[in-house]
């Protein structure tokens, strides 16, 4: 049987996926293959997470969420997906700090790849994470916790280092979020106020197609306290008369309660219900991050893109997120805003304007989302991470044979140096 990624736009070439069922026959298995990598919910729109030798999905493993409620985390297992970590958290009274657009997405492989929600005061998801165990490449199970050596190195590791069994998150108390949708931002207001704007709200997206003189839609995702009210004026625009979809025209029956509706957590910091299933084979995505402080240069250089962009384009959405100190994390460093374009599912036109984007963003030192499309040649990724260097030591150090390499690797990590 084919297998494909989520969207449909990239087929696993490995020759078998293996589906281990306990921790136990995870190692044996990993102790006695010469090359495996790590598959996650299949939503990276590159190989990322593929090798033609094996791989190894863990949507079987055993084992619930472990809330340690003195400690404030819970643990999960590799396969666990963050729609069923909320149905086991809020009910007991936690939660974690932030969530994806989408709820669909296993914990471990958006860790892996830096995934991550919006929000000013917001780490990207890996932010989270307080502690990883590890089946390295003879089968050894191993554990790294923050504050170790490796630490920062080990959590957006891109599977190079193992195949991540368990995950520890930061929790917290449980709360609701109230999200309004607020339509036509002109783009004058938007570039003048973004500060402003994305301060607004815990979370806040900009939905824009980059035409005309407005941002079409401004999703804000506030946390209810004692005092709360809806927000009428934001530089310019309305509140929008009824749910939206981001995408113009397109029935919101599949999106998360909106009209500043108070709710759990889980049920509005997500773009998209959890017991709504994605549509396939319908989407590219490519997403760059770039230091907060460029942020409005770079919307100035994508939008004079517009008449090359719009006509491959669904949607943009414009996030931001707090730093971290994740070697390998886009926000490494410092705050960053993310540029996400939703392309229509046309790969060969999409991968021939990237290029173009990229050139556009390269003063503002963007960097690419791991898991989505981006160009593959004249790449310089080691000047954008300053703890490139460590990270090639720790592969070496950690997996001298190569038993979790891949093209992927080889070609955007292992053969660039500093």
């Amino acid at each position: 049987m084919t297998l494909t990624n989520w969207a449909g736009n990239y087929v696993y070439r490995a020759g078998v996926v293996h589906h281990p069922t306990s921790v136990e026959e995870l190692q044996e298995l990993v102790a006695r293959s010469p090359r495996i990598r790590a598959l996650g919910t299949r939503h990276c729109f590159n190989d990322l997470a593929d090798d033609p030798a094996a791989l190894v999905a863990l949507d079987e493993l055993d084992g619930e969420p472990q809330v340690d409620e003195q400690a404030r985390t819970v643990t999960v297992t590799g396969g666990t997906r963050y729609g069923t970590l909320a149905q086991h958290l809020h009910p007991a009274g936690w939660a974690v700090h932030n969530l994806a657009s989408l709820p669909h997405i296993s914990v471990a492989g958006a860790v892996a790849t830096a995934t991550h929600g919006s929000g000013d005061a917001s780490g990207n998801l890996a932010s989270a994470v307080a502690a990883l165990e590890v089946v390295g490449p003879d089968g050894t199970l191993r554990t790294v916790r923050r504050g170790d050596d490796d630490f920062a190195g080990s959590v957006v590791a891109l599977g190079a280092l193992g195949v991540v069994t368990r995950v520890t998150l930061d929790i917290e108390p449980t709360y609701e979020v109230a999200q309004e949708v607020h339509v036509d931002l002109p783009w004058a207001q938007a570039l003048e106020h973004l500060d402003e704007i994305t301060s607004s709200a815990d979370s806040v997206s900009l939905f824009t197609d980059w035409t005309g003189e407005t941002i079409q839609q401004v999703w804000r995702k506030t946390r209810v306290t004692p005092g709360y009210t809806l927000r009428t004026d934001l530089f310019g625009t309305v509140p929008a008369d009824g749910p939206r979809h981001p995408l113009p025209g397109i029935d919101p029956v599949n999106c998360t309660a909106q009209l500043g509706q108070p709710g759990p957590w889980h049920d509005r910091l997500p773009h998209f219900r959890m017991d709504f299933t994605p549509s396939n084979g319908d989407e590219l995505q490519s997403e760059f991050l770039v230091p907060r402080a460029h942020a409005v240069a770079a919307l100035e250089a994508v939008r004079s893109l517009s008449d090359l962009v719009s006509p491959l384009l669904q949607v943009t959405e414009v996030r931001t997120m707090a730093g971290d100190d994740l070697w390998l994390s886009g926000a490494q460093g410092g705050p960053r805003v993310g540029l996400h374009f939703t392309w229509l599912p046309r790969q060969a036109e999409v991968e021939a304007v990237l290029p173009t984007i990229e050139a556009a963003l390269a003063p503002f030192d963007a960097r690419p989302h791991w898991g989505k499309l981006f160009a593959d040649e004249n790449r310089d990724l080691a000047r954008l991470y300053p703890h490139w260097d460590d990270f090639q030591a720790l592969i070496a150090r950690t997996d001298p044979d190569g038993v979790f390499r891949n093209d992927f690797l080889e070609r955007h990590v292992l053969g660039t140096r500093a």
